[in-house]
């Protein structure tokens, strides 16, 4: 790589519900390029609809957090892991050079912990299957709980700046890691019944 070539920011898009729409991003990540397409009260559903703003966005890097409205709106685990795996199928498929980053659904209230735990494994382990890095969160927010730690939300689901810094310390180096990885190469091929 010459030296003569400028430095280009990654561009990131941000993608999520309100807890990605109230972020900084762009003072959290100043080398980066970033888009923020955090929609407050979004759930998987709304997210699949606005796919095409996500791929005109044209990222090098998608940082993903959604599926706690889903729940808060009772549509099931499978309903909500099975448009998070539309979505990164669809990513690969229109952006195969796009790099990922699938964060785990935040602990909320202790009521919601066995569906995002079980939610959260699934996404685990579909993640590597189209190429994207997990980041599980869950050990962070909520120690060794079933519920969010009480510094960083006031609410059980939004979060606390002390919130917003926990969550950073694991994004940072978790979007280090993604720069790092190869990209999503290549189209995926979709099986059906």
């Amino acid at each position: 790589m010459s030296d003569d070539l400028p430095d280009i920011p990654v561009r990131t898009v941000f993608l999520g519900d309100s807890i990605t729409a109230a972020a900084d991003w762009e003072s959290w990540f100043p080398d980066r390029e970033t888009v923020n397409q955090g929609v407050s009260g979004d759930t998987t559903d709304e997210l699949l609809a606005r796919f095409d703003d996500l791929v005109a966005a044209e990222p090098d890097v998608v940082a993903l957090l959604v599926g706690t409205n889903d729940l808060g709106r009772r549509k099931s685990v499978e309903h909500l892991v099975r448009n998070i795996e539309l979505l990164l199928v669809n990513l690969r498929r229109q952006r195969p050079g796009c790099r990922t980053l699938v964060q785990s659904i935040m602990p909320r209230s202790a009521d919601f912990a066995a569906e995002i735990r079980d939610a959260n494994r699934h996404l685990r382990q579909f993640a590597p299957s189209v190429g994207s890095q997990y980041l599980d969160l869950w050990p962070t927010l909520a120690g060794d709980g079933d519920a969010i730690l009480p510094e960083y939300s006031e609410d059980d689901l939004h979060l606390t700046p002390a919130g917003y810094e926990a969550w950073l310390s694991e994004l940072r180096p978790a979007l280090l890691a993604v720069d790092g990885a190869p990209p999503m190469t290549g189209s995926i091929r979709v099986i059906r019944d």
